[in-house]
């Protein structure tokens, strides 16, 4: 059978189309800026509000559809009877140290122990920001469910995490009543300086009998976020990243603007865009507030309804 082109050489994957990253004249001094920011405070983090997880834990049997925000790209999701969350983190640092790093600047929205019983997680890639152990641990000793890209099984398998299940782009899985569709991103991989692209990375979709949901994990701008709204669109949410996009030279092959992620969202015909992915961690350049007022600017410029454009606060739970 002939190797899918995204599985590049058979050992690292790559992406459906070669892209740069500005090289080291921008990753240099980028880095120094981040390292000089990891011991300073930063305004404009995101609000948060108080959520002690009750009206959760009740609708966990009842099933109203549900999104809340818990900060960064965690995003909690009640649909079709099943509960599930993407990417979570409620580490204090993205970092494989404690002592260096970019700081968490608001706290997970709500506790770990206040969750309702989470059916299953959706991992968009290793990276450290995106795939948590200490958090997924916890998870798992509560009974949860684990879904990842290609190759990523082994982190958590050898962490004693599980159960795991491993997808290929357009792979599904059936859990429940619904089924979680693994999906074409423009990224990368790695937790080392040897591993690079050595684990695909990825975007979800779950389809459920009343609801579509759309995760769009980490990923730059590219065809193949259109053909995914063909293929299992409409949406009636879209969970978009619209933060981490400055320098534009190094991060924008791999992160949404916000104004590329207004387009996302039509692209992949959705309802209700929620902007995720900022206002948590110092992770770039850009000031920590200011992805959600160019989100909705862009919005606004293209004649969307107010509506259809979500940055709740942390904690916030909305019905979709």
């Amino acid at each position: 059978m002939e190797r899918p082109a995204h599985h590049g050489d058979g050992r690292r994957f790559r992406n459906l189309a070669p892209f740069d990253r500005g090289g080291l004249a921008v990753t240099a001094p980028f880095l120094a800026r981040r390292f000089a920011g990891f011991f300073r405070d930063r305004a404009g983090a995101a609000p948060l509000v108080a959520n002690d997880g009750a009206f959760l834990r009740a609708n966990a049997r009842h099933s109203e559809p549900t999104v809340t925000w818990i900060g960064h790209a965690t995003v909690l999701v009640q649909m079709d009877h099943v509960t599930f969350l993407t990417d979570p983190i409620w580490s204090e640092k993205p970092f494989p140290v404690s002592f260096v790093g970019p700081r968490r600047f608001v706290p997970p929205a709500i506790a770990l122990a206040a969750l309702p019983p989470i059916d299953f997680v959706l991992i968009s890639h290793n990276h450290y920001d995106h795939l948590d152990l200490p958090t997924l641990r916890a998870l798992a000793a509560a009974g949860t469910r684990f879904l990842v890209p290609l190759r990523v099984g082994a982190l958590l398998r050898d962490c004693g995490i599980g159960p795991v299940e491993e997808c290929d782009w357009w792979e599904s899985a059936a859990i429940g009543g619904v089924s979680a569709h693994c999906v074409p991103s423009q990224h990368w991989s790695g937790r080392r300086l040897t591993d690079d692209c050595a684990t695909l990375w990825a975007g979800w979709v779950v389809v459920g009998p009343t609801r579509r949901f759309y995760f769009a994990g980490d990923t730059g701008y590219f065809p193949g976020l259109a053909e995914i709204g063909r293929r299992l669109g409409p949406f009636q949410l879209a969970a978009l990243p619209i933060g981490a996009y400055d320098p534009p030279a190094m991060m924008r092959p791999v992160h949404l603007d916000p104004e590329e992620a207004v387009q996302t969202g039509l692209d992949v015909r959705a309802e209700h865009l929620l902007g995720i992915h900022y206002g948590t961690f110092d992770l770039t350049d850009e000031p920590l507030d200011e992805p959600p007022r160019r989100f909705h600017a862009e919005a606004a410029r293209l004649g969307l309804p107010a509506q259809r454009i979500w940055t709740p606060a942390l904690g916030e739970t909305r019905c979709w």
